[in-house]
C-alpha cells in the first residue's frame, strides 16, 4: 500500500512565515489527488514535505504507513522544469535512475524501451533534449519517473511551462497513463480545469497559512457521467457535470481571495 497521509501538518519558515497550519490530507493507494489554491497557500510545500525534501515543524507525514524523513525510491518527483540531462539521449535520460540502481543492462534496456513506447516517442529514442519540443521533453521526464516504478508520483505543476495547446495534449496523455498504469499521485496545479480533468479528488486549500478547506470527489461524477466516452478534453470540459465541478471550485477559491483582502 502506498497511501500518503498528512496528519495535522504544520510548516513554518523562520519566525514570521507560517506556510501550513494543521493540514489533514489522505491520498489513498493508487488514487490521483490534485491540490489547488492561491499562490503562496502552501501547495508546493505540501509536495516537498511528502517528497522528504523538507521536514514539517509539526504533525507528521507517512507513505505506506512509514514516516517520511528523507527522499526515497518509493517516491518520484516531476517538476515544472524538465531537468533532463542535455548531453544524454531520450533513452539515456530515462535509463539514468535504473543505472544508478544497478539494474542489469538487459532488464534496463527492456524497461526503457517499454517506457519510450508508453509515451509514444519510439522514433526519438536517440534524440537529445534540444531536438525535442517542450511537450516531448516533459513526456521524457514523466517516463523517467514512471520507469522506476515508484509507489508514489509527486508532480509540481509539470505542465506549467508548456504552451496552451501542448498542455492540453499532455493532460490527455497523463490521463491515459494514469488509467493504464495507476500510481498514487499528488499533483500540484493552479489550473482548476486541469485538476478536475485529471484527478480522482481535488483538494482546495485556504489562503496562507494553508489548510485543506474541502475535498471534491471528481471520480464519482466522472464515472457516473461516463466522461471516458469522450476522447477529447474539450468535449469533457463542455459537459454540464464538469462545468458544475469547475464552478464550485472557482467559487471556493474566490472566497479565499476575497477573505484575504
Amino acid at each position: 500500500m502506498s497511501a500518503i497521509r498528512f496528519e495535522r501538518v504544520e510548516k513554518s519558515f523562520g519566525s514570521h512565515v507560517k506556510a501550513l497550519d494543521g493540514v489533514d490530507l489522505t491520498v489513498a493507494d493508487r488514487e490521483f489527488v490534485a491540490i489547488v489554491g492561491a499562490s503562496g497557500c502552501g501547495k508546493t510545500t505540501c509536495l516537498r514535505l511528502a517528497a522528504g525534501f523538507e521536514a514539517p515543524t509539526g504533525g507528521r507525514i507517512t507513505v505506506g504507513g512509514q514516516p517520511v524523513t528523507e527522499p526515497g525510491p518509493d517516491r518520484a518527483v516531476v517538476f515544472q522544469q524538465f531537468a533532463l540531462f542535455p548531453w544524454k539521449t531520450v533513452a539515456q535520460n530515462i535509463a539514468f535512475g535504473l543505472r544508478n540502481k544497478g539494474m542489469p543492462a538487459a532488464e534496463r534496456q527492456e524497461r526503457v524501451a517499454a517506457a519510450i513506447d508508453m509515451i509514444g516517442l519510439s522514433s526519438h529514442a536517440d534524440a537529445y533534449p534540444h531536438q525535442l519540443s517542450g511537450g516531448m521533453q516533459q513526456r521524457v521526464a514523466i517516463a523517467r519517473a514512471y520507469v522506476l516504478e515508484p509507489e508514489v508520483l509527486l508532480m509540481d505543476e509539470p505542465f506549467g511551462a508548456l504552451d496552451a495547446q501542448t498542455r492540453v495534449v499532455m493532460q490527455e496523455e497523463l490521463v491515459r497513463l494514469a488509467r493504464k498504469n495507476p500510481r498514487t499521485v499528488l499533483f500540484i496545479t493552479h489550473g482548476v480545469e486541469e485538476a478536475v480533468y485529471l484527478a480522482d479528488r481535488v483538494a482546495v486549500m485556504t489562503k496562507r497559512p494553508g489548510r485543506i478547506k474541502e475535498m471534491i470527489d471528481v471520480k464519482a461524477v466522472r464515472e457516473a457521467e461516463r466522461w471516458e466516452e469522450h476522447a477529447r478534453i474539450e468535449d469533457v470540459m463542455d459537459l454540464e457535470s464538469f462545468v458544475h465541478l469547475r464552478t464550485h471550485i472557482w467559487k471556493s477559491l474566490r472566497e479565499e481571495k476575497v477573505a484575504g483582502r
